[in-house]
């Protein structure tokens, strides 16, 4: 960049700080390096500025200034995404987590969540009424970036989706207007907001239903040696499939206590009145002997919080994930050995990822396909397998390892989550995360309102054109 060109752009930076209401900051400035962190230390990259937004007003003067000075932008909410998009190298990021309120109507049962609000806030905020939404597992997660990808929680078999649970979007567009979208408003647009990613602009207020959840959760958790696991992750699974509503199965193999075998954890969690979830739990008994029990009965909040942690800024991370319409007996021994060739190569120390399993199900799968841009809504299990690790030396190790557990299960999967998709995924994750059909569609949408595709910085869609779309779609902004 030459020296004039960055004289203008040091002059137009210095009259867009003036018209914000949040701040401006440059390299060197006192909370620059904070909001330019995000959940993997792998990610270190330098934004040549960042707007810390505090209102819609502010993301549209920041889209606005990225179109005129030609500066990639990256949009943070919560910054959980562990392949790093929301930092542009040289570019614009637009920090939204100032924006973090939460608006309760609880007569109505809405809340209006900002873009840049936590899960742990939006929690917090519904429950004094006994109310709740869909939402992640961890309470430091962004509500945006969950939403926008669909928004897997414990609550999702009860109530369906995050995306499923969202009356209405205010947006700020690529040419930095704000549109209300909602069934009525852009409806073909509030399609592809359900589900379809942050690819056709910046969400600066999310519109959810609530439901009368209540505020106590059971949760139960049987380990045993993996070697031992077989069996029981049979049993597990053909409980899964009987099981109210109320309970989402997880399952889980971690290495074990040094000079130990691989531990396989089987349960549920459940939420409302504990004594109903008791119910399932002679069937669990009975599936063996396990090494530990632990059956708690957290509040709602201390469940959404359980696993939260704290400095995770500071670990590298990688993983690898699939969406599995079944699990069979095979499924389940490639599940056990988290991409060793034995259990006794998976002891403690090997460097192997943990491994999990989430229970789809329930409401998710009430919905109709069409509905949203959000697909494989037939999956039994969404499967993770994930590192953290501090040292550099250990990268492609640790990677390797977490490709290889997820190899194991490819060919049981069918499809994969878009938020769960790597910066190493690239156009081969979306065709995975989004059926033929709904990707063209959503490349459609994509040319109507981003044609220039300015949203690249995220699980990228591409713009075709308007006329491109499928038969029969309107797309008309």
């Amino acid at each position: 960049m030459t020296t004039a060109t960055h004289t203008r752009t040091g002059h137009s930076a210095s009259r867009l700080a003036a018209r914000l209401d949040g701040r401006l900051l440059f390299p060197g400035d006192a909370g620059y390096d904070p909001a330019r962190t995000v959940w993997n230390a792998m990610v270190d990259r330098r934004p040549r500025m960042i707007v810390r937004a505090a209102s819609t007003a502010d993301v549209q003067a920041a889209v606005r200034f990225a179109r005129d000075h030609d500066l990639e932008t990256g949009i943070r909410c919560g910054g959980h995404n562990v392949a790093g998009f929301a930092v542009p190298d040289d570019g614009l990021m637009i920090d939204l987590t100032p924006l973090g309120g939460v608006r309760v109507d609880p007569v109505r049962r809405r809340a209006r969540v900002q873009g840049g609000a936590l899960l742990g806030a939006l929690d917090r905020a519904t429950q004094p009424y006994g109310l709740a939404t869909t939402a992640g597992n961890v309470s430091h997660t962004g509500v945006g970036g969950l939403t926008l990808g669909g928004g897997m929680g414990w609550l999702a078999r009860q109530y369906g989706l995050a995306c499923d649970n969202v009356e209405s979007y205010t947006m700020v567009t690529a040419d930095g207007e704000v549109v209300t979208v909602s069934r009525t408003e852009h409806p073909e647009l509030f399609w592809g907001l359900r589900g379809g990613g942050g690819n056709f602009g910046v969400v600066t207020e999310f519109e959810f239903r609530l439901h009368r959840t209540g505020t106590r959760t059971l949760v139960a958790e049987f380990d045993f040696p993996a070697e031992d696991a077989v069996p029981v992750l049979e049993g597990w699974r053909d409980l899964n499939a009987v099981a109210p509503r109320e309970a989402s199965f997880s399952a889980s193999v971690a290495d074990g206590p040094a000079g130990g075998g691989p531990v396989a954890t089987v349960g549920f969690v459940w939420v409302g009145d504990p004594e109903r979830g008791r119910r399932l739990l002679p069937a669990l008994r009975a599936l063996g002997r396990p090494v530990a029990t632990r059956i708690t009965t957290p509040s709602y909040l201390e469940l959404q919080c359980r696993d939260d942690s704290s400095g995770g800024h500071a670990y590298r991370r990688y993983s690898a994930a699939h969406y599995l319409r079944g699990f069979p007996t095979s499924a389940v021994e490639q599940f056990l050995l988290r991409g060793a060739t034995d259990l006794r190569a998976a002891g403690s120390g090997a460097g192997l990822p943990g491994v999990g399993l989430q229970a789809h199900g329930g409401a998710i799968a009430d919905v109709p396909d069409a509905d949203a841009a959000f697909g494989h809504r037939g999956t039994m299990f969404e499967f993770g397998a994930g590192s953290r690790w501090t040292d550099p030396a250990e990268d492609d190790a640790r990677m390797t390892a977490a490709r290889a557990a997820g190899s194991a299960l490819a060919p049981y999967a069918h499809g994969v989550y878009v938020n769960s998709l790597t910066a190493h995924d690239g156009h081969r994750g979306i065709r995975r995360a989004f059926p033929a059909a709904k990707l063209a569609r959503l490349a459609a949408l994509k040319g109507v309102w981003d044609p220039h595709n300015v949203f690249h910085l995220n699980q990228n869609i591409p713009p075709a054109t308007p006329e491109a779309a499928p038969a029969g779609v309107q797309v008309e902004a």
